[in-house]
């Protein structure tokens, strides 16, 4: 039996548009699966919105996003695969009563994509292996949106998964009055920029793991869609270069936006 070693201690600093970002983590000598890289990846996010919130009020602008203010919450949540593997596994370890509940209303909502035509288009952007520009998800998108269905998750105008929210609901931010997001086909909301994109950096550092096209899975269909893969989240990566392989997947997604 190999002699157990203890984890290294790093300390993190990355250079955003918004300015530096911090953490101090604990990698492992082991093996371990790729969601453990999002709990990481998180709180950099939320460190570089945290700073562009502070440039955007520093001008006078106000964030008109609010606990009740839900209209972002019927728009189509686009999901890295790491982050459809972690909301399974964070639903794995809640009470029967709420697993089940969460189950009704994602079947409740599927149903409801079915009816309206839409669940196969969804399905094949969730399993197709060639990468999908945003002209080709504008059309799909605006039907979604156009449907006001609420997301699966909210509950009583607010997220029941909140903590465990993905990315991109993490990051859209706005400062235009909070009634134009009932309307923003007519009325363009004004958000504020992201400089840390975590849910694109992650579908990046899949792709390199993987091999294959970067993947963004719609919401409704990703904890199906991280069932049917689940023997893809294996602890199949060394601790440490799975870090790395983060670290320069964030460098070329900071070096990407600086040079546009």
């Amino acid at each position: 039996m190999e002699p157990s070693h203890p984890p290294e201690r790093l300390d993190l600093s990355i250079t955003t548009p918004a300015g530096p970002v911090t953490a101090t983590v604990e990698v492992s000598t082991g093996f371990v699966p790729v969601t453990q890289i999002v709990p990481l990846l998180r709180r950099l996010g939320q460190q570089a919105q945290a700073l562009e919130q502070q440039r955007t009020t520093a001008t006078g602008q106000r964030i008109s996003c609010a606990k009740g203010c839900a209209a972002c919450c019927r728009m189509l949540i686009p999901v890295s695969v790491p982050e459809a593997f972690a909301l399974r596994d964070m639903i794995a370890t809640l009470p029967e009563s709420r697993r089940t509940a969460i189950r009704r209303a994602l079947a409740d909502t599927t149903a409801h994509l079915e009816q309206v035509g839409l669940l196969a288009q969804l399905r094949q952007v969730a399993e197709t292996d060639r990468p999908i520009t945003d002209d080709l998800m504008e059309p799909v998108n605006r039907a979604y949106y156009a449907l006001k269905l609420p997301c699966p998750f909210l509950e009583n105008e607010a997220c029941s998964i909140y903590e465990d929210r993905p990315a991109a609901c993490r990051e859209l931010l706005v400062t235009s009055p909070a009634d134009w997001c009932q309307d923003m086909v007519n009325k363009p909301v004004r958000a504020i920029p992201v400089p840390l994109r975590v849910s694109t950096i992650l579908g990046l550092l899949w792709s390199d793991l993987s091999g294959s096209p970067p993947r963004l899975i719609p919401l409704p269909l990703a904890l199906d869609w991280a069932e049917r893969h689940a023997t893809d989240n294996r602890a199949g990566w060394k601790a440490r270069d799975l870090l790395d392989k983060a670290l320069d997947t964030i460098w070329r997604f900071l070096s990407g936006q600086s040079a546009r």
